[in-house]
């Protein structure tokens, strides 16, 4: 994504608040490539990771007046494609089991991945179960805390360290057929 400096992002924003379809087309650009990846990680699913995509965006122009810019445009985009995705999720009728069970996982130090590992590891992690998926790239790879993902996905939080959990395991067993 290009760097662009905090005014003409908000020059950008003020400018789609006036209609500007440039502005509204510029932020699409800036931003759609990251927001794209954020869905398809969610959803495994590339025309619905498209089709969320898209409806972010509209959500997300039709919204600009309530844009205060307290976080970043990234940050207020991203929250409203995490939702569109999950809310897609939902649609699905994915249900995540409520599992008071918790795993201690000692920490493992890592080297840095080649180019063959971060393939094996994007393939194995779309061929996890939607629940174990979302809940690994929320937290993992979004960032979102147990809290905030327990939130979204009207779980637990100790589910959603569960889910965590589990997923990371799965992966690892998927991992290792491959390391054989």
């Amino acid at each position: 994504m290009e760097t662009l400096c905090k005014t003409d992002r908000t020059a950008l924003v003020e400018a789609c608040r006036q209609g500007d379809r440039s502005a509204q087309y510029e932020l699409y650009r800036l931003y759609s490539k990251s927001m794209y990846n954020v869905c398809y990680r969610i959803l495994n699913h590339t025309a619905e990771a498209e089709d969320v995509l898209q409806d972010a965006f509209v959500k997300f122009f039709q919204r600009i007046h309530e844009f205060r810019q307290e976080s970043t445009v990234g940050a207020y985009l991203k929250q409203i494609v995490v939702n569109e995705a999950l809310n897609r999720l939902r649609q699905r009728r994915v249900q995540l089991v409520e599992i008071e069970e918790s795993f201690d996982m000692p920490y493992e130090a890592a080297a840095e991945p080649d180019e063959w590992e971060i393939s094996h590891v994007r393939a194995a992690m779309m061929k996890l179960p939607d629940g174990f998926r979302t809940v690994l790239t929320l937290h993992l790879l979004e960032e979102y805390s147990h809290d905030e993902i327990a939130e979204m996905l009207q779980i637990s939080a100790s589910t959603s360290r569960t889910q965590f959990m589990r997923a990371k395991n799965k992966l690892r067993e998927m991992l290792s057929t491959l390391a054989v």
